[in-house]
């Protein structure tokens, strides 16, 4: 049981990422003044939409710049907060070249030197970590290993590596080391969310999260010859946010939490998009066959072997913990997706319809 003081600052890190922005605009309006940790202070086009946030709130907002591998850069923000929330972590799927540097260092030691930062200092109560559903499966043929085809905080992902979604594996070694560390100490606990592939409006006009860009492609033609068969957990950004802060203030909450409103395919989001935003844009209207992506998904930036174990599986999660612990109603999938891609239009993120 953590009885967290609101009248302290709470510690956000990744202050200026897709998630960490709504946990932080949700805490100003709240009155909560917060402690947010960015690369860069001085970058307007990162920090600028969080600054405009603060100025609308009660809460007041305080930027300091730490970076996930230097260690002590995280003691200075974390004076004097009882709750720290630490999203920061990289997210890239494709395009890696090297896992190692690009992922799984930043993640384990970035993860490292915020919760011993937490070890010195004496104020820190509760820790939530954003970890992924992908801490818990590597590819959805890992759903075979469950006991009731169903995946569940009781499951980790065993089946990726550097060589083999090397994301995935960044995010289960993650939060494996933060457990480690809140286990060899008493003061302060931990508490971890599990979100699925977030969706939802962005509060920046920033394309380099991996979401935003997923969702202009289905915009831009993209995708218009058609989309494999792929089925992911999805939830909306502002459930992750609450989910996030109800973990923090929650006393009697703990342990791990899948944060997932519900399943669908690619398609399953076109479709969507097709029935709230007509067929102005090109949306794809059909599954590409797994064969063929198979034979393509080099050229795409995936491995066959991912093609394999992913393409064409179902996959189901179990959220009702979440529902239980964190007292969480979930976002439909529809709305979500409505009013990620309207935010990206309103935005101007997308370019005028194409007639088709």
């Amino acid at each position: 049981m953590r009885d967290i003081d609101k009248s302290k600052p709470v510690l956000v890190t990744g202050g200026s990422g897709y998630v960490a922005s709504w946990i932080i605009k949700m805490l100003l309006e709240k009155g909560i003044d917060v402690n947010a940790t960015v690369r860069d202070a001085s970058d307007s086009k990162k920090v600028d939409h969080l600054t405009a946030l603060a100025k609308a709130s009660t809460g007041k907002l305080n930027l300091f710049k730490s970076d996930l591998l230097d260690r002590g850069s995280f003691d200075e923000p974390m004076r004097g907060c009882e709750l720290v929330i630490h999203t920061a972590s990289p997210f890239f799927i494709t395009g890696i070249k090297n896992p190692q540097e690009e992922l799984i260092r930043p993640a384990r030691e970035g993860t490292r030197n915020v919760l011993e930062s937490a070890r010195r200092n004496p104020t820190v109560q509760r820790i939530v970590l954003t970890s992924s559903v992908a801490a818990m499966y590597g590819d959805n043929a890992d759903i075979a290993l469950t006991s009731d085809g169903i995946f569940t905080e009781k499951e980790w992902n065993i089946s990726s590596s550097a060589e083999h979604q090397p994301y995935s594996y960044s995010k289960t070694i993650a939060e494996k080391e933060a457990w480690t560390i809140a286990n060899e100490q008493e003061r302060w606990d931990l508490l971890t969310i599990n979100p699925g592939w977030i969706l939802g409006p962005s509060l920046s006009k920033r394309k380099d999260s991996m979401s935003i860009g997923a969702m202009i492609r289905f915009g831009d033609g993209t995708y218009k010859m058609g989309v494999p068969e792929l089925w992911n957990g999805i939830v909306d950004v502002r459930d992750v946010a609450v989910a996030h802060i109800k973990a923090g203030f929650t006393p009697e909450a703990g342990g791990r939490h899948i944060v997932v409103t519900g399943e669908a395919t690619l398609l399953d989001l076109a479709n969507i998009l097709r029935k709230h935003f007509g067929d102005d844009y090109p949306f794809p209207r059909k599954q590409v066959p797994k064969f063929l992506f198979w034979l393509i998904a080099p050229m795409h930036g995936f491995t066959r072997k991912y093609a394999s174990r992913n393409v064409g599986i179902p996959i189901k999660f179990d959220n009702s913990y979440s529902k239980k612990d964190l007292k969480i109603s979930y976002i439909s999938v529809e709305q979500t997706v409505r009013e990620h891609f309207q935010q990206i239009l309103d935005d101007g993120l997308l370019k005028s319809p194409i007639r088709m």
